[in-house]
């Protein structure tokens, strides 16, 4: 299972709007819902986990990321979505979590396997770990552009 298989296509968002950080997470989740990845109660259960376990990482560079993920039930069959925002939300820190953080790269994991998100959680952090990737990511322009990135792993 990696990074570039389980990257949806049409759930990847470029330079999306974003009210805040829940509007985002139900705009992602409900693309993995209409495709069929996830459950109905996907998007609930992952707002209400982000609301006692927050994703906000900040990365040092110009951008900060948020992994929002969930429970292994509520995943049909596994998928990663993706957004990249126009204007930064606050996200709740992962570390630090009475801190916020200005996300504008967003990767959410939908596994279906426990152990499965130690592994993407791993080949996600050798993107995060890269300014120079996620400055590429935040210049496409076009899923395809999203998709070459990733694939590079």
């Amino acid at each position: 299972m990696d990074l570039p298989s389980l990257l949806v296509p049409e759930a990847i968002a470029i330079d999306y709007d974003a009210a805040d950080s829940s509007d985002v997470i139900k705009t992602l989740g409900g693309i993995l819902n209409r495709l069929g990845y996830v459950r109905d109660d996907f998007v609930a259960a992952t707002l209400e986990r982000e609301a006692t376990d927050p994703t906000g990482v900040p990365l040092g560079g110009k951008v900060n990321a948020a992994l929002p993920h969930v429970d292994v039930k509520f995943v049909v069959r596994p998928a990663v979505a993706l957004a990249t925002l126009k204007q930064p939300v606050k996200f709740q820190q992962m570390v630090e979590t009475s801190e916020t953080v200005d996300v504008q790269l967003v990767i959410m994991l939908a596994l279906d396997r426990p152990k499965s998100q130690i592994e993407m959680l791993r080949q996600v952090s050798e993107i995060l770990q890269s300014e120079d990737r996620v400055d590429a990511l935040m210049n496409c322009r076009t899923r395809d552009e999203v998709l070459k990135i990733i694939s590079a792993l």
